[in-house]
């Protein structure tokens, strides 16, 4: 028997090698048109980042190492341009441009998908990649790299998008996502659960644009000419040194078009079997149409998972084993960020209610291990079901943690058709590092059976959202009053007769921080006989909640909150504010003025201060524009923020424009603001992390008063045989520091301790006795103004390049982050452990930064 396999990667090899291990003597033959036969096409992104770290980790097998592996026969370079059934052949064209044909006796088509490339202007420039091969992710890494690149579009906000747009993130750039969509991970996720990631990825310092489609990408100018410079949509300019195509693939089957197989969309059309419609041929991968496994219609499962598995059962299939494939869930996982993942599988609320289905649902936050076990977070959870049958249909989940383990227990049970009451006494495992006692997916469904069984009564975050909780009191149930404008009850204290002032028929929404304290205060209100309770689900962790003040005064949770997001209070006032525009290193160009000009006019006073770090304040903001103004700088692509335990706004000095100046400052420090304040902005610190910039040693900015300063150096060398010890030395008389200083033998002499290496001397000298010896930098740490100033020390090292200035500072910010005490300066900590064992941290020892990011620290800044 002759097997003809068209396509490599996951489905083609996957067949074929199964297939010749079922049975032996069968003739096994794969052509493919790439040279690569086998790789990691889901790894893409991580090499991109950097987290693979060589192009050959990704390389599954080479065609070589395949067939001796396997037995199978492998030519690359080959491509399929036509099939004729009735005569069991494949055209093919090959690398060298010969034409011939490949004879079957049965035949499997796995040519995957190719890349969608919008018609727009642009996508043909330099600087505009597309993801899917790994050349495509070397050609990005190495673009990056070698340009370099600080600012980086992506283009589509599916899983493969979001994890470029992710790990290009965790590589300091500026990272603008954009998608038609009106909404990220479209038909994966319910808009609800994809508004609180897309705020999620937003607080990390990424920029998400939805409902943004691309107009076209637009070449720079000069140097630039003929290289992406900047993206154009509809809500405006994006600089771009870097754009990324992942708007969607397409499936590779046009070479097919008149050979009589039947396709929908480009799909082939399969059965359960993987059989098409033409005898003897057969296909899987991303090229074919599968069935969903929940409500049997056809899906299309663009995925390496559906892939593999579907490939074997039609090898079994072929090999005489009748296996049929049941379907897929849409099960999938994605890093969105260093502290956030995604998963889901089954249906989505809308799936469901398409599919015929009576859906009910819950959004619960619940922890994903023991509370108090070292790095325990939470899963935002969304839970579907079908209300009549109670039968699982769905999940969605975020989390730092493992969403994979959540989506794969509910797959499971989703695949059997199981109840979510059926889950309830499952004995699933638990330690404290990696679980709860009740494992969370069933802690989820305990709350879901609750409101199905009306004991749980709520409003879902999508009906809070949509406004169907207006008139409906919000009652904070949280230990504290955290909610502004909300009337705070303790929990503790609901007893028999109620809540003192709030009538039993009242229409009370209890919220809470995720949902369990407000279900415990229903609870308690039913007992008392309450009719109209309703628990907002989710809490404040998920929902956006906003309550009409009846007075002015703030909690103090609520004016800490909103600090953190840079709006300081204007302490003459309850609800005054001032937000703090996020600049680099203070500055901004003519268009972002104008943002920030009509900001103060929309939703302040109408001015705007500058800090003495150079940071523009937005006057006079009451508390309930704050977040549109903060909305409205975000969609022009500013942002507000600055505070906090984590790394400030580079300061800098202008460097280029300053006789003294010997640096440019603002290329520097715009830098050092994408890569740790932009970069780092989801990271916590023990204290707040200021930087500073000076062009030259006479430090108008104070560099070495901020935890961190980097001073321009020119270091002036001297050569004594040039020196003709002249009665009136030029060089002492430019040396303004009066360290340059004529010998006994009446030669020029420079005090190594004095100089401050402002270069002033250097040129001075007429025969040429003061040289440049060395361009760079000076490092100060350790400084700190304010209540106890502190004056830096320097490293000792003169650093040479921006890249040594970008290494030190990283190691700086992570060592601080090891071995810092919560609350105090960075000041604080080089004088308890000592300026010689933090240089020596600095400059030579080893440092694990994976290890030190994946610490839990609690950050000690109160402003």
């Amino acid at each position: 028997m002759k097997y003809l396999i068209v396509g490599g990667v996951a489905a083609g090899t996957k067949v074929a090698a199964k297939l010749k291990r079922c049975d032996r003597t069968a003739d096994v033959r794969v052509i493919t048109r790439d040279a690569d036969i086998s790789y990691a096409g889901c790894g893409l992104p991580y090499y991109i980042g950097g987290g693979i770290a060589t192009r050959d980790e990704l390389i599954v097998n080479t065609p070589a190492a395949y067939e001796g592996l396997t037995g199978v026969a492998v030519e690359t370079g080959v491509e399929a341009t036509g099939l004729d059934a009735a005569a069991k052949t494949v055209a093919v064209r090959r690398a060298d441009g010969s034409v011939g044909a490949e004879p079957y006796d049965k035949l499997v088509i796995a040519t995957g998908a190719a890349p969608f490339v919008p018609p727009v202007p642009g996508t043909d420039l330099d600087g505009v990649f597309c993801v899917r091969t790994p050349d495509d992710a070397e050609r990005i890494r190495t673009y990056v790299d070698e340009l370099p690149c600080r600012r980086a579009v992506v283009v589509g906000a599916g899983f493969i998008g979001l994890e470029v747009a992710e790990n290009l993130h965790a590589r300091g750039l500026s990272v603008t996502v954009i998608d038609a969509a009106p909404q990220i991970m479209p038909n994966a996720f319910d808009p609800e659960m994809a508004a609180w990631a897309t705020r999620q990825l937003k607080a990390s310092g990424m920029r998400i644009m939805t409902s943004c489609a691309l107009a076209s990408i637009r070449p720079g100018e000069g140097a630039g000419a003929g290289r992406a410079a900047s993206v154009e949509t509809a809500a405006g300019t994006l600089p771009a040194d870097i754009v990324v195509l992942a708007i969607g693939i397409r499936p590779a089957t046009a070479w097919l078009d008149g050979s009589g197989i039947e396709m929908f969309k480009g799909t082939i059309v399969v059965d359960e079997y993987l059989k098409t419609n033409l005898p003897d041929v057969y296909a899987a991968g991303d090229c074919a149409e599968v069935r969903n496994a929940v409500t049997g219609l056809p899906q299309w499962s663009a995925m390496g998972s559906t892939a593999n598995i579907s490939a074997r059962a039609l090898a079994k299939t072929l090999a005489g084993t009748p296996t049929p494939y049941p379907g897929v869930l849409g099960t999938g996982v994605v890093k969105l960020s260093a502290t956030l993942n995604g998963g889901r599988t089954g249906l989505t609320e809308a799936q469901a209610h398409e599919a015929g289905f009576e859906p009910r649902s819950v959004v619960a936050v619940v922890d994903d291990k023991a509370h108090y076990y070292p790095g325990a977070s939470s899963f935002t959870v969304k839970l579907i079901a079908d209300a009549p049958s109670r039968r699982l249909l769905g999940i969605q989940v975020f989390g730092a943690g493992a969403v994979d383990k959540m989506c794969d227990v509910a797959a499971m049970a989703i695949y059997q058709g199981l109840a979510v009451d059926d889950l309830d006494l499952l004995d699933l495992s638990y330690a404290p590092p990696f679980s709860t006692a009740i494992h969370p997916l069933v802690t989820c469904c305990y709350i879901l059976e609750n409101k199905l069984d009306g004991r749980l009564e709520t409003f879902t975050p999508a009906q809070y959202a949509a406004g169907e909780a207006a008139g409906w009191e919000v009652v904070d149930v949280l230990p504290a009053p955290t909610i502004p404008g909300a009337r705070w009850v303790d929990l503790t204290k609901i007893g028999p007769d109620g809540i003192e002032g709030i009538p039993r028929d009242a229409k009370v929404l209890l919220v809470c921080a995720k949902g369990k304290r407000g279900y415990f205060a229903q609870n308690r209100l039913k007992a008392a006989g309450y009719t109209a309770t309703r628990v907002l689900e989710g809490g404040i962790t998920f929902n956006e909640v906003r309550v009409p003040r009846q007075g002015t005064k703030l909690p103090a949770a609520e004016i800490k909150r909103l600090k953190g997001l840079g709006c300081l209070q204007d302490k003459r006032f309850d609800d005054v504010f001032n937000i703090r525009v996020i600049t680099r290193n203070g500055k901004l160009t003519a268009a972002e003025q104008k943002v920030v000009a009509e900001a103060a006019e929309r939703f302040g006073s109408g001015e705007v201060t500058m800090t003495t770090r150079l940071t523009l304040e937005i006057q006079g903001v009451r508390y309930d524009s704050i977040e549109d103004c903060i909305a409205f700088l975000q969609d022009a692509g500013l942002d507000a923020g600055g505070t906090g335990s984590k790394v400030r706004p580079v300061v800098s000095c202008k460097g280029t424009t300053c006789q003294y100046g010997l640096i440019d400052t603002f290329e520097l420090s715009e830098k050092l603001h994408e890569r740790f304040y932009v970069g780092y902005h989801g990271v916590e610190l023990p204290h707040k992390f200021k930087i500073a910039v000076g062009g030259c040693p006479n430090m108008c900015v104070k560099p070495d008063l901020n935890d961190l300063g980097i001073v321009g150096q020119r270091v002036p060398g001297i050569d004594m045989d040039r020196c003709r010890a002249c009665k009136v030395c030029q060089v002492v008389k430019a040396c303004p520091m009066g360290d340059a200083q004529v010998g006994p033998d009446g030669k020029i002499a420079i005090d190594e301790t004095l100089c401050n290496h402002c270069g002033r001397c250097i040129g001075s000298c007429p025969f040429g006795a003061i040289t440049e010896d060395l361009v760079g930098y000076k490092v100060y740490i350790g400084g700190r103004w304010g209540k106890k100033t502190a004056h830096g020390q320097a490293l000792e090292k003169i650093f040479t390049s921006e890249d040594e200035v970008m290494d030190v500072v990283e190691r700086a910010i992570l060592f601080f982050r090891d071995e810092g005490r919560s609350g105090e300066r960075f000041a604080d900590t080089v004088a308890r452990l000592g300026f010689d064992y933090v240089q020596d941290k600095l400059l030579t020892a080893p440092i694990d930064k994976d290890a030190i990011l994946a610490k839990q620290v609690t950050g000690g800044a109160t402003c």
